[in-house]
């Protein structure tokens, strides 16, 4: 499936040649809203805990490790990683719960 990649609109991330490559690469580009602080923070913040618990613990010793250790990285980041504001819950079982409860 295809990732999202999330980003601020400033010029590097929104030109044609940076949109191009993400494609070649299997990304689809994504911005926040513009003038939108919050969103740009909550970006900046998963860049941070990606960087801080996952990241930093990674071997890269090349493009290709890098890129299949950051899609196991997103995928327990999604999957097992606690989050405070979804009371302690991953996003997926915060999402699961969510949905289960209004179908009820």
């Amino acid at each position: 499936s295809e990732i999202e990649w999330l980003s601020d609109n400033g010029s590097g991330y929104t030109s044609d040649d940076t949109r191009r490559f993400a494609a070649k690469i299997g990304l689809k580009p994504l911005t926040t809203p513009v003038r939108s602080p919050q969103s740009n923070g909550m970006a900046e913040s998963f860049v941070k805990t990606m960087k801080r618990d996952y990241v930093a613990f990674m071997p890269k010793p090349d493009a290709a490790t890098a890129a299949s250790n950051l899609a196991i990285a997103f995928e327990h980041y999604n999957e097992k990683h606690p989050h405070s504001a979804l009371k302690y819950r991953s996003p997926r079982a915060f999402r699961r719960t969510t949905e289960s409860a209004t179908l009820v």
